[in-house]
């Protein structure tokens, strides 16, 4: 997606990219998980509406991230799948992941 502004750190890019409540699931699931239809993704983050799902995918899929493979059958089928520059984001989302996991009952009692 066009950005509108510059950049004042490397993290300000980054952020840009993943922010959203969502597109860091899409991207950990993708990477976990490798090729899912829309319906398998609904499924595995049931907190997401339909509406923002397919918001953060196709912003994702903007930027480069994840890659969209429309099948001409029918019924029609869909998956999304991260590309070569998607992949390269796991080497900084599995710390964080991790770091979540460790830190999950704080996490979950400071915001309770």
């Amino acid at each position: 997606m066009a950005r509108n502004r510059p950049y004042t750190c490397g993290l300000d890019a980054a952020i840009d990219v993943v922010g959203g409540k969502w597109k860091a699931t899409v991207l950990w699931m993708l990477e976990d998980q490798g090729p899912l239809r829309f319906g398998e993704l609904r499924r595995q983050i049931p907190a997401v509406t339909e509406k923002m799902l397919i918001q953060q995918l196709r912003e994702l899929e903007a930027d480069g991230l994840v890659h969209r493979e429309a099948y001409h059958q029918v019924p029609p089928k869909v998956e999304y799948s991260l590309t070569d520059y998607g992949r390269t984001l796991e080497v900084a989302l599995r710390p964080l992941g991790e770091w979540g996991h460790a830190n999950m009952a704080r996490i979950e009692a400071t915001h309770a």
